[in-house]
């Protein structure tokens, strides 16, 4: 039978203990860790040649730093998810590189399974909060300025929302009263309308535009 291939992941951490802890847990967890390097220089080296799946990245880094590197990979389209593990419990560097593209964002205190977790949720295309900086996330996006009124119907919104709340397609159907296939055809029409590529697009978009419910 052929064998699942592993998830390949990229580290990046200038603190070398650190770095060996995360490589260690990470292959505990059977991936597949492609690279390990300190700096943001040798990051983007790495990242564009090895072009692995997920890179877990510190944002303090000499030269480039992490939010350098996030800018970079936007630009230049990369696949990468991108998971942030920083010990800066800062609602603005999280704003900041989830703005950029990075698909989570935790803190170096938490459990080795929620940096488990949130990689998981990444390659499924959801962005990923620790619990300690969500509120204060949300609460600095919607201190934008003039963020106009989104361009979608009240039910749209309701599903939104929802998949702000991380709730699944049929955890939204039960609550909204919908089929599933209903609310499939909301989150699609929602990314049509707004030229959104992806749920965790969609959910970067709500955040920014105050969409979030209570």
């Amino acid at each position: 039978m052929p064998t699942t291939r592993q998830t390949t992941v990229l580290v990046a951490d200038d603190h070398a203990i650190v770095m060996e802890g995360l490589v260690s847990l990470l292959k505990e967890h059977d991936f597949n860790v492609v690279g390990a390097v300190g700096d943001g220089e040798k990051l983007m080296e790495s990242a564009r040649r090895l072009k692995p799946d997920v890179i877990v990245t510190d944002l303090s880094m000499p030269g480039l730093t992490g939010l350098d590197v996030l800018v970079k990979l936007k630009a230049e389209k990369t696949e990468s998810k991108v998971v942030v593990l920083t010990m800066h419990n800062d609602a603005e560097r999280a704003t900041a590189a989830l703005k950029a593209g990075a698909s989570a964002f935790l803190l170096k205190e938490s459990a080795g399974e929620e940096l488990v977790t949130a990689i998981h949720q990444a390659l499924q295309g959801h962005v990923y909060l620790s619990a300690a900086v969500t509120r204060s996330v949300i609460e600095r996006m919607a201190e934008t300025p003039g963020a106009q009124p989104p361009p979608l119907t009240p039910r749209q919104l309701d599903v939104l929302r929802l998949i702000v709340k991380g709730q699944r397609m049929k955890e939204i159907a039960s609550v909204l009263n919908l089929s599933t296939r209903t609310v499939e055809t909301h989150k699609y029409d929602m990314m049509q309308v707004l030229g959104l590529k992806s749920t965790a697009e969609l959910v970067r978009y709500a955040l920014e535009q105050r969409i979030v419910g209570d």
